[in-house]
């Protein structure tokens, strides 16, 4: 398995979402969130796709982590939605993004996360391109029951590019 960065242009994705304020808490971050969206729209016949967990707040030494934000939410088809009570409906704008498909049981997340990093700050020094928006995690399904989706995990951080250097 080849583990490369790529840009590419993320289409637009209205979602359901569940949000969570607290620390990382591991693999299962956000899986009882995702849970309740995923019975909440089989219940109600609301067709699926993409899987996101996406932190809202960029880690900063010194920053309380348990008032960190965090969203559990899945990309849905069709019509305007009525939800319950601490979900919402938000719309992903389509966004040039630096993406990373990996399988966590072969390459380490943490290698991931660091080395998109680094090469976000890297591009940045040389004028290239510069961070847009919070990091996700992108899955095809439930990471937690289907094991394609445990295996291809996409890391994206939507970017924007700098202008030409001088």
């Amino acid at each position: 398995m080849v583990v490369d960065i790529v840009t590419k242009r993320e289409p637009g994705h209205k979602v359901i979402v569940k949000s969570y304020m607290g620390p990382w808490t591991g693999d299962d971050m956000l899986r009882e969130e995702f849970t309740e969206l995923e019975r909440w729209a089989k219940k109600n016949g609301i067709r699926t796709s993409k899987w996101f967990r996406i932190y809202l707040d960029k880690y900063a030494v010194g920053s309380p982590s348990d008032q960190r934000r965090w969203w559990a939410s899945i990309a849905y088809r069709g019509r305007t939605l009525t939800l319950p009570p601490r979900m919402e409906a938000k719309f992903l704008s389509p966004e040039l993004v630096a993406s990373v498909t990996f399988n966590p049981e072969v390459v380490s997340d943490r290698l991931v996360f660091h080395g998109l990093e680094c090469w976000l700050d890297w591009r940045t020094k040389q004028g290239e391109f510069e961070e847009a928006g919070p990091t996700r995690e992108v899955f095809v399904g439930n990471p937690w029951v289907d094991p394609v989706a445990r295996t291809q995990v996409e890391l994206q951080v939507p970017i924007r590019k700098l202008g030409a250097r001088s």
